[in-house]
Order: C-alpha cells, then sequence, then structure tokens
C-alpha cells in the first residue's frame, strides 16, 4: 500500500518516517518547499526527537512532493495533519483541513479503486461528518462509504516523545465512515505500531468528542495536582509527592499526570480545555468542571511570580532553567518558564533564561532585560534566585557545588523536586514547590495582603 500525508510539520513528518520505516511506500505534501527539499534529500525537517535516526531507516521509500493531487493520484490511502487553528470562540477553525479536502477531491476524481482518507488534525464534534465530509464530495463528484471511505484518527502523542507515541500508543482511536474503512485503517496501524495497541472504533462524532474528552481528563488531573501543591505548601509537613504517590496507587485513579508542579501548556492542553468548554456552552451544557481546570492552570505563572518575587533581593537576577513547556522539544507556546521570564520583565525585573532544547524559540518570544545563558551552570553563577521549571534530565543531575558561593547563600526553587535536598540545602536556599519550604512565604504574604486590606479600610473610613 502507498501512503501520503499531507503536512510535514511536528506531527506529519514523524508519521511520514515511522510508516515509511516500517514499509510503506510514503510521499509527504507540504506548501513549505524547504521541509519538502530536505525530506527529499534524507533529512529531518522539524526538530523531533529521533526523527533523523527513523528517516535513515526509511531505505528510500520516502518522498515529498508540494502537490496534494500528484500525491493522492500515486497513493491508496491519504492522512490530513494540517492546522487546525483556535478561533476566538475557542472553537477549532476548519479552514486548512477544507483547503486540503479541496485538492484530495480533485486526486480522486478520475481515480478507479476506493481511496481511504484519514483526518487526524483535532476538530470540533460534529466537524468530520458535517465540514471535510460534504467537501469531499463535492470536489471529487464521488459517494462517501462507496467510492471513498473517511476516517477521524487523531494522535494522542506529546512533543519530543512523537516517534516513541506514535510506535506504542495506549489505543487507536478510529471515527469511520462505513466498517470496511475502519478495518483498513486499523490494518494499517498494526503494522506500524510496536506494542499492538487495542482498537476504539466508533461513529465521527463520538471519536471527535472522546479526543476533547481525553485531552481534557489529563488537563483536570494535572489542575488537580496543582491544586493539592497549593494546600500542601501552607500545611505544617505538607508534601505533594506522599499525598498524589498514594493517590496513584488507587487503580480508579493512576499515577500518569498526577505530579503537582507547574502549569500545562504547549499547543494542545489549554486549547483542547478551551474547545469543550465551547463546545458545552454552544449544546446548553454547564462546563464547570473543564472550566475550573482552565481557571486553575491559568493562575499557576502568577503563582510562581509571587514566590519568585518574595525569595528576590533587591536589583536581583532570576534564572529561569526550562521555558519549553516540556523537555525535548522548542515549543515555548504556553511553556511556564517562559511564561515566568515574561511576567517578571514585564515589572522590570533582570532574567537569566537557559534550555537546552529552546533557545532560539525564546529568543524570538522575550524582550526586555533578559539575558541568554550558554548552561545551565552559566545561568546560575548569574543568579539569586534560580528556579527549575522544566523537569529536564539535565538540570536533574546539577549538584550542590553548581549553586554554591560566597556571601548570602542564592535561593533554588526546585518546581519537580529534582535535586537532592539535603546536599542543595546545605549550600543555599531549597525551596521545593508543593511542600512546606513555602510556609513562611505564604505565611508572609497572607500577612502582607492582610494589612493592606486593613490600612486601605481606614483610608476609606478616613
Amino acid at each position: 500500500m502507498n501512503i501520503s500525508i499531507v503536512g510535514l510539520g511536528k506531527l506529519g513528518s514523524p508519521m511520514a518516517a515511522c510508516f515509511a520505516a516500517k514499509g510503506y511506500r510514503v510521499i509527504g505534501v507540504d506548501v513549505n518547499e524547504t521541509f519538502v527539499q530536505k525530506i527529499n534529500a534524507g533529512k529531518a525537517p522539524v526538530v523531533e526527537t529521533g526523527l533523523q535516526e527513523m528517516i535513515n531507516k526509511t531505505e528510500g521509500r520516502l518522498s515529498a512532493t508540494t502537490s496534494v493531487i500528484e500525491a493522492v493520484k500515486q497513493t491508496d490511502a491519504t492522512f490530513l495533519i494540517v492546522p487546525t487553528p483556535s478561533e476566538a470562540s475557542g472553537a477549532f477553525s476548519m479552514k486548512f483541513v477544507l483547503d486540503a479536502a479541496q485538492a484530495v477531491g480533485e486526486g480522486i476524481k478520475h481515480k478507479s479503486g476506493k481511496h481511504l482518507i484519514v483526518l487526524t488534525s483535532t476538530v470540533m464534534p460534529g466537524d468530520t461528518k458535517g465540514q471535510l465530509l460534504p467537501a469531499l464530495e463535492a470536489a471529487s463528484g464521488k459517494k462517501c462509504g462507496v467510492d471513498f471511505g473517511l476516517c477521524y484518527s487523531p494522535e494522542f502523542i506529546s512533543l519530543g516523545s512523537v516517534i516513541r507515541d506514535m510506535l506504542n500508543p495506549d489505543f487507536v482511536l478510529i471515527g469511520e465512515s462505513d466498517p470496511a474503512s475502519g478495518e483498513l485503517l486499523a490494518s494499517i496501524y498494526q503494522k506500524v505500531t510496536d506494542n499492538k495497541p487495542r482498537v476504539a472504533r466508533m461513529s465521527f462524532v463520538n471519536a471527535e468528542l472522546t479526543k476533547l474528552a481525553l485531552n481534557t481528563f489529563v488537563t483536570t488531573k494535572i489542575s488537580y495536582a496543582n491544586f493539592l501543591a497549593q494546600l500542601c505548601e501552607r500545611l505544617d509537613g505538607g508534601n505533594v509527592d506522599a499525598v498524589t504517590s498514594a493517590l496513584g496507587l488507587d487503580t480508579r485513579i493512576g499515577s500518569k499526570y498526577l505530579k503537582g508542579s507547574v502549569a500545562y501548556g504547549g499547543p494542545c492542553f489549554p486549547r483542547d480545555n478551551i474547545a469543550l468548554c465551547t463546545l458545552a456552552r454552544s449544546l446548553g451544557v454547564p462546563a464547570p468542571l473543564p472550566e475550573a481546570t482552565d481557571a486553575i492552570n491559568n493562575m499557576m505563572a502568577g503563582r510562581l511570580k509571587k514566590i519568585v518575587e518574595a525569595c528576590l533581593p533587591e536589583r536581583g537576577t532570576i534564572a529561569i532553567l526550562g521555558v519549553a513547556y516540556k523537555p525535548c522539544t522548542n515549543v515555548v507556546e504556553r511553556g511556564q518558564g517562559l511564561e515566568l521570564a515574561q511576567a517578571l520583565l514585564g515589572e522590570g525585573q533582570s532574567v537569566v533564561i537557559y534550555d537546552p532544547d529552546a533557545m532560539q524559540t525564546a529568543q524570538a518570544q522575550l524582550k526586555g532585560k533578559v539575558t541568554f545563558a550558554s548552561s545551565a551552570r552559566e545561568g546560575i553563577q548569574q543568579a539569586d534566585v534560580v528556579v527549575l521549571c522544566s523537569p529536564c534530565r539535565e538540570f536533574s543531575q546539577l549538584t550542590a557545588s553548581d549553586f554554591q558561593r560566597s556571601g548570602s547563600p542564592r535561593t533554588v526553587l526546585d518546581c519537580w523536586r529534582m535535586l537532592d535536598r539535603q546536599s542543595v540545602g546545605a549550600v543555599c536556599q531549597y525551596l521545593a514547590l508543593g511542600t512546606d519550604d513555602l510556609r513562611p512565604i505564604h505565611r508572609e504574604t497572607a500577612n502582607q495582603q492582610t494589612t493592606l486590606r486593613v490600612s486601605t479600610k481606614g483610608a476609606s473610613a478616613a
């Protein structure tokens, strides 16, 4: 079977490489000529862990073009991995999907035999059947379920581990126009995946809702753990790791994503949560749970900022280690390190940044009194307060000697509890997020707020 993949970005390129490495002949398509040229030269067009190694295994089965129509004509199945940006309402735009559908329809118009079309981009429930299907029928002059098959099958992956996640998914989700199309897609995944995942097959609308529901369930776990972390910071002896590790032992809950720390970010989780709220409102259904999840998440950068400023000496400098939204990616969208830096820079604070993967993207986003360090150690040496915002393996290998200095000790805020408390705490003020290390800071902040309220009330009375 020959497969075409429309969209060679951070998901499309890894998918194309995985399919080709597993034996399929793959033609990738993108409007970005640089991406096309790199694929044809055997080079990874985007930064992603293991992508180049996977491309090296394709043995001539992977090529690329800028023509959707020509790629469709030469293949049996087409995967659409194009952007679905969020609109002002919070819903996902179908513009790029429908543009691709027009070209795909033109490609299958004069083909004999049944062609399979698979949409993997995240869309609103109802859009595959309500918009994509009629667009394909109009452009091709053919009938869905008879002349061509259509499936909705989003990926559940994380940037930085896309290859691993694609080859070893927890399950495969398929919304199908007809049983034969769903069966064919399941057989494609069976050949590509390494772990023989279970397959959930259903209607388009149920698959679309499942995609949003899964991601927002995960974000709910994250925000709940972050809520517990804030409680632990105010309780004598509180430690969020002790609480969440016990919660995770219950099979009804599980331990994945139950780690009190910083807010979730990236290109998917925040907008999927908002999209579910938008869907609920459009259907007249109250959505207090996803709304609360989003509200808690949006509070986290401000929470970090208050803690940092409470520890910062006058005219001090803050080092932020990790500005990407997660390790092993250069994507800084809604990254907590980036948002913390922007908030501090907005108040004129001096900030030093280091991230092993995202320095260039961070430089494009940050303006103000910001310094970019060439290493974690260099950033630490310039700072009075150090914030470990990302659970990057490189940061977990820092030792007490990296934080030591003569004179007043620096403060380290370890958001992921990666460092050795005893050794690092011996040379600096070590504060672990989600623990009662922060109890004195919260008590002092609360006292200041109480004093401010009393003073304000007195001024009004006068």
